[in-house]
């Protein structure tokens, strides 16, 4: 593979491998290009690549060129993201092997010089990035996009954020959404959890302005490393250099010159953050999670210069309810980020996989070679303590007996081993500030199904099995309790013990209480696993129906353990978990409650009449008409 020269390069081998289309009607980036895009990433395999070459501005839109799992590896330069593990796998191995003789030593060498040749380094003039200088600058000249009726304003969506360390000059990349507000004035929407958020600090405390400058476009794998989970001292542009096999060249900003920026980038915002200044309400914003996430204080980007290439592409991209571009995103970082787990962290991993339903935080899956008792629980520690899977929510845990990605062999094996009442671990720890369930910003349950073949140790003689129903009958139950809306239990005819439940809720505690009430009932012996959402989901709908469960729960506070009495004083063991949505009046719950996220009815209009002439292929239906009736109200909020 040889390294991208810059964004249109990539673009053309797009075209080459028939990735690409090319849209010449006038499309608005006000709403209009995120409703296409949200149709086509939602076409199998991802669909194409865009390039809006009419918006109104002086710049094509880029958007959707990582949305499959082809142009994923096109981006990274490789032919499948598992050799990028593989390779870190022998390097790891090659560095900490015994070194014996000079022969040994020597034979290092080259590698040695590989590893040197990957560095980044600071070149002298100018780069491409810096053909155009704006002598005003103004972001009212980029087609900077609007995604969703409810967000904010018009937000930068991939932008490559560098910040530097005050103390030590180390450099961080990171993306972080930017709404823009003025001409030169964006917000900075970066968690307390980021490093670029320490920086920040540190410049507090020092009581100095922090010099800031904000990439687009470039070779892809820039935006690719900004978007990854490395250890903080550890330099993005390494593993760029890395992946592309050739060295990040960097140049000096013009109006903030402690930060320099990769040469080939397309455009250059240079600024800074003053940490003395009062912050701006930023948001709401349609986010990965495929709710709004929920305006809040951040601090104001000023801009001091904007320069670009000649020929400068505006990438973007959109998120919202998956699958999206963003999934295939997650997914190379699953698979490059295995080896350096296995190797520093977790031995025993052999595999992990994280369900585009989970939207990545919220369900990681790892398979382990199990050798001895309660080594998922030492898995478990070991995940929650490292990097960005403090966030996880649910970790399930499994082990040789059956393939992670056939997920019905993995759900029949994991529930054949399971207990619900002695395998399920609750825990509580930080969380994304995106989630919208822990009780506390940031902070909440956490949950781990052990699913691995059980040690005598590990099982307790208290409780026994018992078989578990082919079939239910959902009409019955449901004339019993009226509040049920929907059941689905499908899954108990191919072995997996655990039915869907959506149900209206009109009292506190009223899950928990239905959930006692529901495993008195003799035709749910055996069925291990309940699981509610809110009644205006779609119970049938199995993927969907799991996306808004995982979201909508919060492990330790939302799962109801029960112990049903058997013969000879044993226990049959069985768990009910609460995906519905939380509010103030029954569940006392004290933050707002997000939407869904939906298109508004004018924008599928406009989308609808002009698809013939944007010749993208056969009319596809908007993604947002089958969620319309689950919102409440129309705001980024739900109304109660």
């Amino acid at each position: 593979m040889m390294a991208y020269k810059n964004l249109r390069h990539f673009i053309e081998k797009l075209e080459q491998e028939g990735e690409l289309l090319r849209i010449s009607t006038y499309v608005d980036p006000k709403l209009e290009i995120a409703e296409i895009t949200d149709r086509v990433s939602k076409m199998s395999g991802g669909g194409k690549a865009l390039l809006f070459e009419n918006t109104g501005y002086d710049f094509p839109v880029l958007i959707n060129s990582m949305g499959s799992y082809k142009r994923m590896c096109m981006a990274l330069g490789v032919q499948e993201l598992d050799d990028v593990s593989k390779e870190i796998e022998a390097l790891f191995k090659m560095l900490s092997r015994p070194k014996e003789s000079i022969l040994d030593k020597l034979a290092m060498l080259p590698k040695l010089g590989q590893f040197a040749s990957w560095m980044p380094k600071v070149v002298s003039g100018k780069g491409a990035c810096q053909e155009v200088v704006m002598t005003n600058p103004d972001l009212g000249k980029l087609p900077v996009l609007t995604c969703w009726p409810k967000d904010g304003g018009p937000f930068i969506t991939l932008p490559v954020i560098h910040t530097k360390d005050p103390l030590t000059g180390s450099r961080n990349v990171g993306m972080y959404r930017m709404q823009v507000f003025e001409k030169d004035m964006t917000g900075m929407h970066w968690h307390k959890h980021k490093v670029s958020a320490k920086h920040f600090m540190e410049y507090k405390k020092l009581n100095k302005r922090m010099p800031v400058a904000v990439v687009l476009g470039g070779d892809p794998v820039y935006t690719y490393s900004a978007t990854a989970p490395l250890p903080e001292n550890v330099d993005e542009y390494m593993l760029a250099g890395f992946l592309r096999k050739k060295k990040v060249e960097l140049v000096k900003c013009i109006s903030q010159p402690e930060i320099e920026v990769p040469a080939d980038a397309d455009f250059v915002i240079e600024g800074y953050v003053d940490p003395g200044e009062e912050l701006i309400w930023e948001g709401p914003f349609g986010d990965h999670t495929g709710y709004y996430s929920l305006a809040d204080w951040y601090p104001r980007f000023h801009v001091t210069a904007i320069t670009h290439r000649k020929d400068a592409v505006y990438p973007s991209t959109i998120v919202g309810i998956p699958p999206q571009e963003d999934a295939w995103i997650g997914k190379a970082t699953e698979r490059i980020f295995l080896a350096p787990i296995k190797m520093t962290l977790v031995p025993e991993i052999i595999d992990m996989e994280m369900p585009v339903e989970g939207v990545f935080h919220n369900l990681v899956i790892s398979q382990i070679k199990k050798d001895y008792a309660g080594q998922a629980q030492k898995v478990m520690n070991a995940m929650w303590g490292a990097g960005q899977m403090m966030f996880n929510k649910i970790l399930v845990v499994s082990d040789e007996g059956e393939s992670i990605t056939d997920y019905k062999k993995l759900a029949q094996y994991v529930f054949r081993n399971l207990n619900p009442a002695t395998d399920i671990y609750l825990s509580q720890g930080p969380m994304d500030v995106l989630d919208h369930s822990c009780s506390k910003m940031g902070f909440g349950g956490k949950m781990c199904i052990d699913g691995t073949r059980k040690y005598e140790e590990e099982t307790d003689n208290t409780y026994q099995e018992a078989p578990a129903p082919k079939m239910l009958d959902g009409a019955a139950i449901m004339q019993q309790f009226p509040e049920i809306r929907g059941i689905n239990s499908s899954l108990l005819a191919i072995d997996i013990p655990c039915i869907l439940v959506s149900v209206q809720k009109n009292r506190p505690f009223h899950v928990r209480e239905l959930n006692e009430q529901l495993y008195t009932l003799p035709a749910l012996a055996g069925i291990k696993m309940v699981l509610y959402v809110e009644h205006t989901v779609d119970v049938t709908d199995l993927a969907s129906a799991l996306w808004r469960f995982c979201n909508n729960m919060d492990p330790k506070r939302d799962s109801f353990v029960v112990r049903q009495p058997a013969e000879n004083g044993r226990y049959i063991g069985a768990i009910g978990m609460d995906g519905t949505l939380k509010t103030r009046l029954l569940d006392n719950f004290e933050r707002d409650w997000p939407n869904i996220i939906v298109a508004d009815d004018a924008t599928i209009r406009k989308v609808d009449t002009l698809w013939k002439d944007l010749q993208i292929g056969p009319f596809v239906a908007s993604p947002s008409l089958k969620y319309k009736h689950q919102i409440y109200g129309e705001e980024a909020v739900v109304e109660q």
